[in-house]
């Protein structure tokens, strides 16, 4: 660590009451939670989008808000740095007099940092990560990509400062895209260059982001927006319509420049298996991804299996509705063709859609007393993926409002082609993103009286997981008693994550090509070829990623099933559910033990 990271460090533990040479012994919950706070300051240091994001980016981190993150190499090695740093310093917190909740926040921060830990040493491409080898990609995580609808969506804007702060932030938006390319260029230095298409898609996107007019650029038109919503006063369309010709747009245009260099030498191969030490970056990516330590074999022997069995489910409900001709796969692709379940490929048909899903989570949310015990506070809006980058995203993901809930919770949904989300499709995509599903889990975390660290924890698999166990529980809780057509959505949907197991692992266990895996992908569940593809490369740049869902629904199973044998007719969902939420995100192994602790507070 350089002088400036030391003194960063010793203000932080000074803000807290701890000397640096006390970190070694205290052993009480009190001092561990002040530990946490010093850990949280730190990462606070470095991530301004973050603390907007939480909704933080007032009083003490307000100068945050006119910052953005510095994405350089050597940003990620100060980020490695501290990881060690922490890791150190809670590896020699004595823990003896802890017991409960508190010793198993400690574990579980521990395993967080000894994940990441072990991927910095391990691999030094992709910033030393697991689980996303790729700087500049389709899915997100790159500055194109991420910066201008977080400009959008996240930077509040209610005061002259916090547009002067909006302003900031979109001056920074050519170095952070440089220092994207800085990454690229070492990443390529090191074997680590991204398949062909994925590429092509990345191209595409940056392409469209360049060449948008400053009067239709959602980065200046933003600005312009919203001051006038709140007049503030200003000529802020002209500041910010020279910032973003001046600077922006060559910026992108270099970013072009380099992604058409790295597509001329990059091959077509599909798997990370071909990246420096790719067999172990897989193993390491699905051990992140998942929090558990399967191989690619078995995950792929446990998607076979699966696909075989939801596949018989689905051929039951499909022939109880007339549907008999052809594989469950061409009768899917029938019933993804067919135009009664198609909304209107226009604005207006697009806002009928959002407004009946809106009608969905009225209706699910009605019923989630029978089902909790903890309901979240915080509201969720459904919005449209923006259009500048709905060409390579996912049908659908979430995002968290903020810890204060001055923003709500937002399920984007991709409307880029409305024949992609026919209307037996949507009911489990938002249950999925929304409630029962990951505004609930997120918002529950939350807001429960954890430490801010263990609220920001994030275990993939425990998330998706618990997502994917909520499409079942809408199942459960009579969301399809009247909709047969939904129900085979929802049986669509759990056959689908089933699917990805054996793409996944096919793809970067198994070396098939991107082409083989997009034929098996729509010859099970039948989606439209441009909804295939799209999921296909995803699974390309976060190899493993797509694992979770299925094995952490599995584990979600695993427990209400083992808490309904142990306490029988005594057995209350509500309780079972409030173990597994109110404890935040854990690594799928801890599991087990929120489940143990319920079960004998509840047996005493």
């Amino acid at each position: 660590m350089n002088r400036r990271d030391v003194l960063t460090l010793t203000t932080a533990l000074a803000a807290a009451g701890i000397a640096p040479c006390a970190m070694a012994a205290p052993g009480s919950p009190k001092d561990l939670n002040a530990l946490f706070d010093v850990f949280v300051n730190e990462e606070f240091d470095l991530s301004p989008e973050g603390v907007t994001s939480l909704g933080l980016d007032k009083g003490p981190r307000a100068y945050q808000k006119a910052q953005l993150g510095d994405r350089s190499p050597a940003a990620g090695l100060r980020a490695q740095h501290l990881n060690e740093s922490q890791l150190a310093r809670l590896e020699a917190f004595d823990a003896s007099g802890l017991t409960g909740l508190d010793a198993l926040n400690r574990e579980i921060v521990l395993y967080g940092m000894r994940q990441q830990a072990s991927a910095f040493h391990q691999f030094k491409y992709a910033g030393g990560s697991a689980g996303a080898p790729y700087v500049l990609n389709q899915m997100g995580g790159s500055a194109y990509h991420d910066i201008p609808d977080f400009l959008d969506s996240q930077h509040g804007i209610e005061t002259k400062d916090d547009a002067e702060a909006y302003l900031s932030r979109l001056a920074a938006f050519p170095k952070a895209l440089d220092q994207d390319g800085e990454e690229a260029r070492l990443d390529r230095s090191l074997g680590d260059v991204a398949p062909d298409f994925i590429l092509d898609a990345t191209l595409t996107q940056i392409t469209g982001l360049r060449d948008t007019p400053a009067v239709k650029a959602t980065l200046v038109q933003s600005l312009v927006r919203r001051t006038k919503d709140k007049a503030i006063a200003g000529d802020w369309e002209a500041r910010a319509t020279k910032i973003y010709v001046d600077g922006v747009v060559p910026a992108l245009a270099r970013q072009a420049e380099l992604v058409r260099d790295l597509r001329a030498g990059a091959t077509h191969d599909a798997g990370v298996w071909r990246l420096p030490d790719g067999d172990a970056y897989y193993r390491a990516s699905v051990e992140f991804w998942t929090t558990t330590s399967l191989s690619g074999d078995e995950i792929h022997k446990t998607g076979l299996d699966l696909v075989a069995q939801l596949s018989a489910a689905v051929d039951e409900k499909m022939k109880a509705q007339g549907l008999t001709q052809g594989t469950v796969g061409q009768r899917f692709r029938a019933m993804y063709d067919d135009p009664r379940y198609h909304y209107p490929n226009d604005d207006a048909g697009k806002a009928r859609l959002l407004a009946d899903l809106n009608l969905k989570v009225m209706a699910v949310q009605a019923r989630l007393p029978q089902y909790f015990g903890v309901l979240p506070k915080a509201k969720v809006e459904i919005r449209r993926i923006p259009p500048y980058t709905e060409a390579g995203a996912p049908g659908g993901y979430y995002e968290e409002g903020s810890l204060d809930g001055s923003r709500p919770g937002a399920y984007y949904i991709n409307l880029r082609d409305t024949a992609e989300v026919p209307s037996w499709t949507l009911p489990t995509l938002t249950y999925h993103e929304s409630i029962p599903g990951h505004h609930l889990q997120g918002s529950i975390a939350n807001e429960a009286p954890l430490p801010m660290i263990r609220k920001l924890s994030f275990f993939s698999a425990y998330i998706e997981g618990w997502a994917l166990y909520a499409e079942q529980l809408a199942d459960e809780m009579g969301m399809y008693k009247d909709d047969p057509m939904g129900r085979i959505g929802y049986l669509h949907d759990a056959l689908f994550r089933a699917v990805r197991l054996v793409v996944d692992s096919g793809l970067h266990a198994k070396r098939w090509s991107r082409e083989k895996a997009i034929a098996y992908y729509v010859a099970q569940i039948g989606d439209q070829d441009a909804s295939a593809t799209t999921e296909v490369e995803r699974y390309c740049v976060w190899p493993g990623q797509a694992c979770g869902y299925m094995l952490g629904k599995l584990a979600w199973l695993k427990q209400r099933g083992r808490a309904q044998a142990a306490l029988g007719p005594h057995f209350d969902i509500r309780a079972f559910h409030d173990a597994g939420l109110t404890s935040g995100a854990v690594p799928l192994d801890v599991l087990p033990q929120l489940i143990d602790r319920y079960l004998a507070a509840r047996t005493v």
